[in-house]
Formats: structure tokens, C-alpha cells, sequence
């Protein structure tokens, strides 16, 4: 990484506050808009402005992501720490409302981190170079002789220092430099850390607020009745009874649904129980599972939009000494986030303003301001902490649906969604159909590899033409893209639209397509008659990084040691989010309990890293992500419908089922890769591969179950 970068003045402001006012510095971190600065108020913080340095040496930093438990609330701050030379222990953050001057404040693709590394770190070096040049002028003395550490600027001949705060002042009414070293990493002192997470405290304490927490002065309580069928809507209801309850201050249509307005939660929820509604269940009633997948089906008998080809994959199979095929399905999977959907919102006057844990700020003015017919500018938007989001709380539909209830009562109003409704009025990850081909030559060596991805497209649902040129390249993420060297190789995609509402889920398509790659890949080692691991570690040798995550994560788990009677080891491994991951998972299987993971060996090379604490923490978040929807839980549908209710039939895996997890991190200073996500997609094959060194059995569709060994 070049270590001297530059920072144009429109990317960076400084602002003269007045008598005693700190010095506060604003970037624009937008990858997709043009960079502006912003003026900061004169008096006061203000969150046009990114980092604040104040008399007193306390430094705030504007967290511009949402915290839905990954951390980020503590990684961007150390980021900004490190390169201005911080004293860790007067670092504080701010979540700031959404405003357009930050950018993108959406907070998903596990990109928080890996998209703005460089921004953040240039602010930090910019600032401090400032704050050098500030010391220098007090001290009539020259800035190379100067130094900045912990929070201070030591003059290093005499050792004289000032803090940053008594500097503030004067640095406040220096030019911006054009130029700010970036530090060697190799002198980090913040930024590799084990750092404890500053909003910690506060969420031991209590006083952490998240959507569900939020209260406002005269606030009314609601939740909605919901049509079960996807599409469907209430012909008619009658409300005499429900409005008859204690509590029950008015029952309302809404685009959305019939909701009950009350003075509590648990008023509303018993006056929605006392409705009596006739729906209205439209086109999709006897949509289910078995239909959909034999759509698939049929699908998958057609050619499909090209996403990947090296060679002529044709030609290699006709030669091919051996060949294998085989079919894979994924199906329908919830976020089941413990905080179920929830938002405050207030019209008042023709203007709004909306308390929501959003992974997507940006988009809640676009979507909330038609609804209630105002200008997207007489919108607020307050961004809560949230109890996971997983990808569900990228969309809006939530926030729009409180904030049309507010407007019908002209009062603030809180929605809270029972688990019920988190389950079966979610927007899932897609099911999938994968069609499989491999070859092998007289050696044992991969030749020729086909595969069709037969998925529903996220992005282009609301599309009835369907993705660009018939290819939605997320749909087939990890499938085109693989880390083995394969000669001929042929990937395509066929899109397959479903009345089913679909969503980014961690990971989106490469939770399906590497169980299915890295299934599909142990399947050719076998038929190659070789190691598994040493099968892959044969065709990694143009992707160095993840040939070494792999040995690393095999070498840990002790593959090829002897194991108790009745256990396996399963190894697959993924490139997601620019990260290398591999895992290998010990198990054993029990023909009444099915599934036993006792141990999980993660290996993963994510590039520089921030707080390593909080890198192992969503690796190991991932898994048990990952395990739920490999071993426990699947979507369903019958009659138009979500089959599933709570955690008793959609599971997570409890305390008594999780395995011992590892996890072991590649030490580099290569680019930043994501973390929230990557380690998710290698567990569900990891498992499926044991299996099958267990009891010879193929796992080919999750979830898997105990139905799957029966006899074996």
C-alpha cells in the first residue's frame, strides 16, 4: 500500500469554531458520489463533520455505519486512532442521523471496513499532520523535530509536548495539507489489536437503545394483521370487537395490512386477535415447496445466460477417462434476527421523523417520502442500534408501513412485529437448483467442470423482464469465480422468478453456491480416489492465499489424525468478500439425533486488520449462521404460505449443539477484505463432507436431517 497519499481540500474541511472550540475535520466517504465537504456548525459538534477534537483531548468520531453487532461502532474509530496518533482511552463515537453528506450510510456486503479503509486512514493522517504543524508554530521550532504520540505533540529534542487539545485552537486556523503519510503498519499501535468494543458498556449497563427500546412522549403502540399468503390482501374485516377491548384506540387499513393502534403492545396484539378479517388471498394460494423446486426443474433443462467459460468444456468431456453428475438444492432460508422488525415514527405537520435499526438509511427517505406524499428532505431519520439484521433490515418495508400508520393517527406511533410475523412475512434467501458435470483425465485430474445455477434473482425481483441479459452475476457469486485452476470450465444461469419476497441473507448466493462447489468438488476427489484436502490443495496453486488458508485450517484440525469410532473430518473452503476462508468440521452422526458437529477449525485471510477480536467473533457468528441453516432450519411453503412460525420449527442451534470453534487468522498487510460474512458459506459443506466420509452417503439438499441416514 503506498504509504503517502493525497486528500484534495474538497474532500476535507476544518472549521474555526470560536473561543475554546475544538478542531473538527469532515471526509466524505461515498464510493459512488462525488466528494464534498461539508461546513460544520460554528458553536457546536456537528455531523457534518467526521472527526472532533475538543480542549478537554477527548476525540469523537461520526460512526457513518449502522451496529448490528459486528463492531463497527469500535473499528472505525480505531482506524481514524491509529494514523492520528490517538490516545485510545479519549476516543469516543457518535451514530449520526442519516444525512446525504455522509454518502452511502447503508451498511451491508460486509464492506464497512474493506470499502473505506483508506479514507478513514488518510483523515486520521491528515489530521494529525495538522495538529504537528500546529505544535511547530507554538513552539517556533521546526515540524520535523516534532512528533505525534498518544494524543500529544512532543518536540524530540527537548521533549516538550502540548496535547491535542491545547492544540486544537491553533490547528483549527491552518491550510489543509495536500499531502499526509500513511503509516507503516509494521508501527501500528491501535489497529491489529485486541481492543475492547466501546459500546460495550453500555449494553452491560442497559442504557444501550436499540429500535425495540424507543420511546417518545405520548407514543401509541400497533402491530399488523398481514395476509399469510404471499400477495394477498383483506377483503373485508370487521373491527367491533377489537376496538371494544381495553386499551384498543383505533383500528385502521394500511396498504400493508389491518393494524390495531393501542396504549401498549399487548393491547394491540389482543385487539388484532379479536379482528375478524376475510382476505383476499389472491393468485399465490396454492403456491408450495414442491412446486416451486419442480419449476426449478424444468428450468434447468434450458440454457441459461453465460457467466463464466475458460477452455471448451465440451471437448474436455468427450475425452474425460471418468465423469460424475449430480444434483443440488438450497432452499428458502429467514434472517430470524432476535430483535424482530420494529420502528417509531411521528408525522407532525407534514413532516416525519423515524426511529428504525436501518441497515439502510439512504433508502428511507426514497421509500418513506411517497408514501406519505412529503419532500424526502422533511424526513429524520434516527439510526438505533439493532439486535441482528443479517441482510432483512436492508429494506424498508418495515419503516414505510409505521410511518403511513403515524400519519393515519397524526400521532407517534411504535410497530412491533411479533416473531410470528418476523418469520412468515420476511423477505428470504432464495431457493436454488444446481445441475452439475465434472471430468477427470487417466491421472485423476479435474479437466472439464459444468454447472448451472437455477435461482430466483434478488436484485431484479421487482423487474418482470428479469436481470440484464439474463444473468444476475450475485446469483452465480462464488460459482464463476472459484479459487481452483480448472481448464475448461462452463457456468451458466437461468433465471427463475418465484411469488416468494427475497433478500440479501449473509453471505446472499454464496451460502448455496459454495455448499454446492465445495459438495460437488469432495464428490470428484472421491471419484479420483484421493484426499479430499489433498485434491484441493493440487489446484490452488494459482491462489497462494487460499492454499494457505486451507493448509493452515487442515494442519490445525489435525487432518488425517485418528479419530474417535463413528468421526469424520470435512474440509471446504470459499473466496467471498475478497476474504480466504477454509474450515474443516469434526462430526458425527447419531440415526436418531442426526447430525453432531463436535469441533469447527476455521482458517482466514482477510487482509489488514482492525480488532482481530471482532474478526474471530463474526467467523465464529457466521458458523453458528451457517449450521442453523444446514442442520436445523428451512422456509417452506404450502398453500401460499410460510409454514414456519418460530425458533421451535425454524432452529438455530442451542447451546447443548454447538461445537468447539477455532479460528486461526493469516497475518498480512494485503488490502482489507470483509469479515462479516465470508466465514458462513464453508460450514454447511464442511459438514456435508464428513458425512459422506462417515456413511459414504451424499448430501446433495439441506437441510440435512436425521431422515437422511436412516439405514445407513
Amino acid at each position: 500500500m503506498n504509504n503517502t497519499s493525497t486528500l484534495s481540500r474538497r474532500d476535507f474541511i476544518k472549521v474555526v469554531s470560536g473561543a475554546g472550540a475544538g478542531l473538527v475535520l469532515g471526509f466524505h466517504l461515498s464510493l459512488q458520489h462525488k466528494n464534498e465537504a461539508f461546513a460544520a456548525e460554528a458553536d457546536s459538534f456537528s455531523p457534518n463533520a467526521w472527526l472532533r477534537i475538543d480542549p478537554d483531548d477527548s476525540i469523537t468520531v461520526a460512526v457513518f455505519r449502522s451496529e448490528m453487532g459486528q463492531g463497527v461502532r469500535t473499528s472505525i474509530p480505531m482506524i481514524i486512532a491509529e494514523e492520528l496518533e490517538a490516545d485510545w482511552s479519549k476516543v469516543r463515537y457518535m451514530q449520526p442521523d442519516f444525512d446525504p453528506k455522509y454518502g452511502r450510510m447503508g451498511t451491508g456486503g460486509s464492506a464497512s471496513v474493506r470499502t473505506n479503509m483508506e479514507k478513514l486512514r488518510k483523515a486520521g493522517a491528515i489530521a494529525r499532520e495538522m495538529l504537528i504543524t500546529a505544535a511547530a508554530q507554538t513552539w517556533t521550532v521546526d515540524r520535523t523535530a516534532c512528533r505525534a504520540e498518544n494524543g500529544a505533540i512532543i518536540h524530540t529534542p527537548t521533549g516538550k509536548k502540548l496535547s491535542y487539545g491545547q492544540l486544537v485552537t491553533t490547528a483549527a486556523q491552518l491550510p489543509v495539507p495536500e499531502e499526509a503519510p500513511l503509516k507503516d503498519p509494521a508501527n501500528f499501535k491501535i489497529m491489529g489489536k485486541r481492543l475492547p468494543r466501546l459500546d460495550t458498556p453500555e449494553k452491560v449497563d442497559g442504557s444501550a437503545k436499540y429500535g425495540i427500546d424507543m420511546q417518545v412522549p405520548e407514543m401509541l403502540y400497533a402491530v399488523v394483521a398481514r395476509c399469510p399468503v404471499f400477495g394477498g390482501k383483506a377483503a373485508q374485516f370487521d373491527a367491533t370487537k377489537a376496538k371494544a377491548l381495553p386499551g384498543v384506540k383505533d383500528v385502521i387499513a394500511t396498504e400493508s395490512g389491518i393494524a390495531v393502534v393501542a396504549d401498549s403492545t399487548w393491547h394491540a396484539i389482543k385487539g388484532r386477535e379479536a379482528l375478524n378479517i376475510t382476505w383476499d388471498e389472491g393468485p399465490n394460494v396454492n403456491l408450495n415447496s414442491d412446486a416451486i423446486r419442480q419449476m426449478l426443474v424444468e428450468k434447468a433443462k434450458s440454457a441459461g445466460a453465460l457467466a463464466q467459460k475458460e477452455g471448451d468444456a465440451d471437448v474436455a468431456f468427450a475425452t474425460a477417462t471418468k465423469k460424475i453428475d449430480a444434483v443440488y438444492d438450497v432452499p428458502f432460508a429467514a434472517h430470524a434476527s432476535m430483535e424482530p422488525m420494529n420502528c417509531l415514527a411521528h408525522f407532525k405537520d407534514g413532516r416525519c421523523e423515524i426511529w428504525a435499526p436501518t441497515q439502510s438509511p439512504q433508502n428511507v427517505p426514497r421509500d418513506v417520502a411517497p408514501a406519505l406524499g412529503i419532500a424526502p428532505e422533511n424526513l429524520t431519520v434516527h439510526i438505533t442500534l439493532m439486535g441482528g439484521a443479517f441482510g432483512r433490515r436492508l429494506e424498508s418495508d418495515f419503516v414505510v408501513e409505521t410511518a403511513r400508520i403515524s400519519k393515519a393517527m397524526n400521532a407517534p406511533v411504535k410497530v412491533t412485529w411479533t416473531r410470528d410475523d418476523d418469520m412468515q412475512h420476511d423477505w428470504y434467501r432464495p431457493v436454488s437448483h444446481h445441475v452439475l458435470n465434472g471430468a477427470l483425465d487417466e491421472k485423476g485430474q479435474l479437466t472439464a467442470w459444468r454447472h448451472r445455477v437455477v435461482a430466483p434473482s434478488i436484485s431484479a425481483q421487482a423487474n418482470p423482464d428479469g436481470p440484464k441479459d439474463g444473468l444476475d452475476r450475485g446469483a452465480v457469486e462464488c460459482a464463476r469465480e472459484m479459487p481452483y485452476h480448472i481448464p475448461n470450465l462452463y457456468v451458466d444461469y437461468v433465471w427463475s422468478p418465484v411469488a416468494v419476497p427475497l433478500g440479501w441473507w449473509r453471505s446472499v448466493y454464496a451460502s448455496q453456491n459454495v455448499f454446492t462447489v465445495e459438495s460437488f468438488i469432495d464428490e470428484l476427489a472421491a471419484l479420483a480416489k484421493m484426499d479430499p484436502y489433498q485434491f484441493r490443495m493440487q489446484m490452488l496453486d494459482k491462489s497462494p492465499r487460499m492454499k494457505n488458508v486451507v493448509e493452515l485450517a487442515a494442519t490445525k484440525a489435525e487432518w488425517g489424525k485418528r479419530l474417535p469410532k463413528g468421526h469424520a473430518l470435512g474440509i471446504a473452503c470459499s473466496l467471498s468478500f475478497r476474504t480466504y476462508v477454509a474450515e474443516v468440521a469434526e462430526v458425527s452422526i447419531d440415526k436418531d439425533a442426526g447430525v453432531k458437529v463436535h469441533r469447527v477449525v476455521a482458517a482466514a485471510d482477510c487482509g489488514m486488520q482492525v480488532n482481530p477480536d471482532t474478526i474471530e467473533a463474526q467467523i465464529e457468528g457466521s458458523i453458528v449462521y451457517g449450521l442453523s441453516a444446514a442442520i436445523k432450519g428451512a422456509i417452506t411453503i404450502e398453500k401460499g404460505r410460510v409454514v414456519q412460525k418460530d425458533f421451535w420449527d425454524y432452529q438455530m442451534p442451542r447451546m447443548d449443539e454447538m461445537p468447539k470453534v477455532e479460528v486461526h487468522l493469516v497475518q498480512n498487510n494485503e488490502a482489507p477484505g470483509g469479515i462479516g460474512e465470508p466465514g458462513l458459506p464453508p460450514i454447511a459443506p464442511a459438514v456435508a463432507n464428513a458425512i459422506f466420509a462417515i456413511t459414504g452417503k451424499r448430501i446433495r439438499r439441506l437441510p440435512i436431517s436425521a431422515e437422511d441416514f436412516k439405514g445407513t
